[in-house]
């Protein structure tokens, strides 16, 4: 549509002024999880730090060939072996335990049997190295292990308690305020009047910027009056980015835009051919990114996704795509009419090697529960769409699907 900015080029806008924070220790505890390090790990000894036995069985030398070993002693995981394994011995080991010296493979239990009151006799070949997990095999003392700008999930965490890592350098969660509009808004816990009807966008959005990786904080519900909006708006750019839902069209209550400009906020851009949200709006103040959200909760949640969720990304230290595309096939047949690109509610599924999806009933930008139907949205172009079943179709992912 002429005049007005398409997605992507309004994301290039959003990029380019969004930065990564500044980095602070963070402690090794399950708030790590999504975070970025600041730092590269080295691993400070070997791991493991001794050769050890993958299963529970006999350690042997796999010199003395087929014949009947003698066992001389016994190694349990967390004690270290009485002495050397000489020529025609073995040592009954645990899984995880240490290999003694002179020891190089170790034979399950299933695969031996008595030769004698203290003697085996092995079943089968003995290689050199089976069942046997070398010293310094994960990782070598002073290799990197993780380098800086890796996201932290659940296995980094595993590593970084292996190596003693109590606290490593991240870089700094963005606080993100979250600030609705509307005379007509009443908070969840009351009861709406005639024409009002509850908030459900701040707790949306807050939900949003937590699974993003910020750190939401609610201003409030702002009325649409400048005495109402000013101290808020003055509050929220007090913090890394703020979110503001609603008052973002050109209807005589819709006051954002004029007092944000009041606020010496630079308005980069105040609407984008997409739908739902065309009344989008992006600023920034010093080094505050400003996001309008138009007021019905799906052009938020659209909104969100495609422009504050990058914002975020990028404050982390988060690098690679921004969402996930794929291309799955309609089920069964849709077609839809609409002026301008639209990102359609749809159910996405793996099915017979390939991604399935299906269209949710969905009444607009206002229907929030369409979006509890849905799991992904459908990339329509502007103009009419017509798909029989088996046809593909462009599908954005926020969030894994499964």
């Amino acid at each position: 549509m002429p005049n007005l900015l398409n997605v992507d080029e309004a994301l290039q806008i959003v990029l380019q002024h969004a930065r990564r924070l500044p980095k602070e220790a963070a402690s090794l505890t399950s708030a790590l999880l999504g975070l970025v390090l600041a730092e590269d790990v080295i691993a400070e000894h070997d791991s493991p730090p001794f050769a050890k036995s993958l299963v529970d069985g006999f350690a042997v030398r796999s010199s003395d060939g087929q014949r009947d070993r003698r066992v001389v002693m016994e190694i349990v995981a967390g004690t270290m072996p009485e002495r050397d394994l000489g020529t025609g011995e073995a040592a009954r080991i645990t899984t995880g335990a240490p290999l003694p010296a002179g020891a190089d493979a170790v034979v399950m239990q299933e695969h031996v049997e008595p030769a004698g009151p203290d003697s085996i006799r092995i079943l089968g070949e003995v290689r050199a190295g089976q069942n046997i997990l070398p010293q310094g095999a994960e990782m070598r003392r002073g290799e990197m292990v993780l380098s800086s700008g890796t996201a932290v999930r659940p296995q980094e965490i595993g590593v970084l308690a292996s190596l003693g890592k109590t606290a490593v350098w991240v870089h700094r969660q963005p606080l993100v305020a979250v600030l609705p509009t509307g005379d007509e808004l009443v908070e969840p816990g009351l009861t709406p009047g005639p024409g009002q009807i509850r908030n459900s966008n701040a707790a949306m959005l807050a939900a949003l910027i937590a699974r993003a990786g910020g750190l939401p904080r609610y201003l409030g519900i702002g009325r649409d009056s400048p005495e109402s909006l000013r101290p808020l708006v003055r509050e929220g750019l007090k913090c890394d980015a703020l979110v503001i839902s609603g008052g973002m069209s050109v209807g005589p209550l819709d006051l954002v835009p004029r007092l944000l400009a009041e606020e010496h906020v630079i308005i980069l851009f105040h609407q984008v051919a997409l739908k739902p949200g065309k009344p989008l709006l992006f600023g920034v103040r010093d080094r505050s990114l400003v996001f309008g959200l138009p007021g019905n909760p799906v052009s938020s949640f659209v909104g969100f996704e495609l422009f504050v969720r990058p914002a975020i990304r990028v404050m982390l230290g988060k690098v690679g795509p921004y969402w996930t595309k794929l291309t799955a096939c309609w089920s069964e047949a849709f077609r839809y009419r609409t002026d301008r690109p639209t990102y359609y509610p749809v159910r996405l599924w793996w099915e017979n090697a390939g991604w399935r999806v299906q269209a949710v009933p969905w009444l607009g930008s206002a229907d929030l529960r369409a979006l509890c139907r849905a799991n992904a949205f459908a990339c329509l172009p502007a103009g009419e769409s017509q798909f029989a079943a088996g046809d593909a179709v462009d599908v954005l992912v926020g969030e894994p699907p499964w």
